[in-house]
């Protein structure tokens, strides 16, 4: 059993983005003492889905009750309300519509009604006059309005988090690409792209995009593969046509919720995403082709179970991301004054989906563990909104595993680690 000095840090957590920052914020304060460190490949904290998405505060009512991202969407959205609060960060509680544009969609509009209830949610029930009232230029045969949806800056409540796990005295290193992973009776080695080893009671790999290629350097099978799908935005011209949330009923033949209306934390109004099949898993444009990445994501089975499937939905995807007028009549669905011209190309995501190898999209958050390691494999949507239980999770695990190695909660201690 190695000695305390011997180790570089108690919890090494692999990813700078906002799950991976929130755990070691949670380790920090639930405690305080315990050495941390996190390692990022970026040059700053949030540089993907963190900070490429919509940066809408999810209400939890497309979830299935007892998941876990209902009940941490539901949990995490009222205490990342409080968290930008308390930190000064950009947010509001704007509420969000859910429209039904189509006769067909009214049944799956009350089912929504009734999961609402089911997960404690303010819901009501609109008719087309009362959506008016709402949401002048959006059309719809009936909608319901979900109070506790909101926006805020979640790539500032990720540099919120970076730096409150600095001021506790855990380390932050950026451009450290994790090439190596050894894992050993005593804990966890692991190597960076700039050479220096790390030495760990446990691993946490938040590696989001990366996150089942990181599972296999460490020696472990995840079960699935990431395959990543680029959402593209565009930025409307007119943002006067949308006072906030505004969505679709979402399909569950489908595995995505479909083009919606999103007033951002600074007024501006976003609309998307699609989703197509990104040929890199940082392809955040159709040229970006990643060959190697390509590959292994065609060599998964699941990629072609999903494709044999989904066929006709991703092809439609993929005509609304070649075709502007496509993506523009989609949108007319809902906000029927829109035109070509109000939208503008906007910055694009790409979104960390779990597939299994017979095809299946993991629907929950995963969280699996190994000895020394704890992998978290499936957290996209809404990850961002549900962070903070996320993350005390996480720490939760990561703490337990610890102690399997001879570490007790310090008391509080001094210094840095790493």
């Amino acid at each position: 059993m190695m000695t305390h000095a011997a180790y570089d840090c108690d919890v090494l957590v692999i990813g700078g983005g906002i799950v991976g920052l929130s755990t070691a914020y949670a380790i920090t304060r639930t405690a305080p003492g315990t050495r941390v460190a996190v390692l990022e490949k970026e040059w700053g904290p949030a540089r993907h889905q963190t900070g490429r998405n919509s940066g809408v505060i999810h209400s939890g009512i497309y979830y299935r009750p007892g998941s876990l991202k209902a009940r941490y969407a539901v949990r995490g959205a009222a205490e990342m309300v409080d968290f930008c609060a308390e930190h000064g960060i950009a947010h509001a509680v704007t509420g969000k519509l859910i429209v039904a544009t189509e006769r067909s969609e009214l049944p799956r509009l009350h089912a929504l009604v009734q999961r609402g209830r089911q997960h404690g949610l303010p819901v009501r029930e609109l008719g087309p006059a009362q959506i008016a009232e709402y949401e002048p230029q959006v059309h719809g045969l009936a909608a319901i309005r979900v109070g506790t949806t909101g926006v805020c800056d979640f790539g500032a409540v990720a540099a919120r988090f970076a730096a409150e796990v600095s001021g506790a005295g855990g380390v932050i290193r950026y451009g450290a690409e994790v090439t190596a992973i050894d894992r050993r009776p005593w804990g966890v080695a692991v190597r960076t792209a700039d050479g220096p080893v790390v030495r760990a009671r446990v691993l946490v790999n938040c590696a989001g995009l990366h996150c089942d290629r990181v599972a296999r350097l460490a020696g472990d099978d995840p079960g699935v593969r990431i395959v990543p799908f680029r959402g593209e935005y565009y930025e409307l011209a007119r943002p006067e046509l949308v006072r906030g949330l505004v969505y679709p009923v979402p399909d569950p033949a489908f595995p995505f919720l479909g083009v919606h209306l999103t007033r951002g934390h600074d007024g501006s109004v976003h609309v998307g995403p699609n989703a197509v099949p990104a040929l890199a898993r940082e392809g955040y444009g159709w040229p970006v082709v990643r060959p190697r990445e390509l590959a292994d994501t065609l060599a998964w089975p699941g990629t072609w179970q999903i494709a044999r499937r989904h066929w006709r939905y991703g092809a439609g995807e993929v005509h609304r991301s070649l075709s502007k007028r496509a993506f523009t009549k989609a949108v007319q669905r809902l906000l029927p004054e829109v035109t070509e011209s109000d939208l503008c190309p906007a910055t694009a995501g790409v979104r960390a989906q779990a597939v299994l190898r017979d095809g299946t999209l993991v629907d929950d958050f995963l969280i699996r563990e190994a000895p020394h390691t704890v992998h978290v494999l499936n957290a996209p949507s809404p990850a961002a909104t549900a962070s903070l239980p996320i993350g005390r999770e996480v720490a939760r695990r990561a703490l337990l595993r610890a102690r399997g190695t001879g570490w007790k909660p310090p008391a509080v201690e001094s210094g840095h680690c790493v």
